[in-house]
């Protein structure tokens, strides 16, 4: 018992850390889904180690029913664990999670098929999810490692990196670019997408200037009369 509320301590402290927008301890308590959601899973995670299976999963779905976010009650989570809005978040049983990690709403941590064992992956500690990530199957996320927002990961990633894209890529790697990529904050990660219709929108417009160009000078006239 002393044990959960020093967890919950340190949950509702990073609530604080992390959030500009938790102004009080009432506040917290009562209105923020993903604390409720860890307190859950907090009491049923100690039932499930006894090997009870039936009245975890109960508390695990009570759970899920009050606040959007379904968490295994087989996941082992560290302390400092935030879910900031949490709608849609899935964690499954064998879903290992260190400390001070922050998971945003959408966020997957889940399997890929009906392998048995460890089958969720491993997440190290001071690791940003982003929202609606998807992490997948029995892999390894670094410390202090960043997913971006859509991202599905579904290789290990080393500590200190930044993951952006389908399938993920890293970008950056120790605060070193890679392939010229640009670190940014969780909220202004670099879209893959925009930056290649960037890249045709661009060589679309040269071929306009070099068409124009052509047609002034009058070669196009005499490449269609040859």
């Amino acid at each position: 018992m002393i044990n959960l509320f020093k967890e919950l301590q340190s949950d509702i402290e990073a609530i604080f850390d992390r959030d500009p927008a938790a102004s009080n301890l009432l506040e917290v308590l009562l209105t923020y889904s993903g604390l409720h959601a860890v307190i859950f899973h907090r009491l049923a995670h100690p039932l499930y180690k006894l090997g009870l299976r039936t009245l975890p999963r109960i508390i695990s779905q009570l759970g899920r029913f009050l606040t959007g976010i379904e968490i295994h009650p087989g996941a082992e989570i560290g302390n400092g664990f935030f879910i900031d809005h949490g709608m849609g978040v899935v964690i499954g049983e064998t879903t290992e999670i260190g400390e001070d990690v922050t998971l945003y709403q959408g966020v997957t941590l889940g399997g890929t098929g009906k392998e048995v064992g460890k089958r969720h992956p491993t997440i190290g500690d001071e690791v940003i999810v982003s929202a609606g990530a998807k992490v997948l199957g029995s892999i390894e996320i670094g410390n202090n490692a960043k997913i971006g927002a859509g991202a599905v990961v579904l290789d290990s990633v080393p500590d200190n990196c930044t993951v952006v894209g389908i399938p993920g890529r890293i970008v950056v790697k120790d605060g070193e670019r890679i392939n010229h990529e640009v670190d940014l904050e969780h909220g202004d990660l670099p879209d893959p997408v925009k930056e290649m219709c960037g890249c045709l929108d661009k060589r679309l417009s040269n071929l306009e200037k070099i068409y124009d160009k052509l047609q002034e000078e009058e070669i196009l006239d005499d490449i269609e009369d040859i």
